[in-house]
């Protein structure tokens, strides 16, 4: 398996993201609005893909991490709940509030990402160590 490839694609995802967020930060709302209705949509699409690949790893996968991905659906229904419900804010006060919890889950999922990204780091190590050692054994094996 090429862990090199995919690790360069979860870099490029987190620079476009860093990206993304340098230029979202001098934008309007409008414009804020329709860049998340966007990346909903590609995340929608992503997690479809993620969805048949959990699938068809689901019988040689232990579970946890299938799961996990899986549980990614029920934050995005989390996250367009909280849109919408932002939508429709009345008080300032409220919305307010609203931004200080919305802040507070985007440091959330940027921690969860991390944690996400050394576990993966981990688990690369020991799938190389693991083709390693049955490389070993079959090489003494051959002897």
């Amino acid at each position: 398996m090429d862990f090199s490839t995919k690790l360069e694609h979860l870099e490029k995802q987190t620079n476009e993201t860093v990206s993304t967020a340098k230029a979202a930060a001098a934008e309007d709302r409008q414009k804020l609005q329709q860049r998340m209705e966007q990346t909903q949509v590609d995340m929608n699409l992503a997690l479809k893909d993620s969805k048949q690949r959990v699938e068809q790893a689901a019988d040689r996968a232990e579970g946890s991490w299938a799961q996990m991905r899986a549980d990614t659906s029920s934050k995005m229904d989390d996250f367009k709940a909280k849109i919408a419900r932002r939508r429709s804010q009345m008080d300032a006060k409220d919305a307010a509030r609203e931004a200080d919890w919305a802040e507070a889950d985007a440091y959330d999922a940027i921690d969860y990402a991390e944690w996400a990204t050394e576990s993966a780091g981990l688990a690369v190590l020991d799938a190389l160590d693991a083709r390693a050692h049955a490389n070993e054994l079959a090489a003494t094996a051959g002897s």
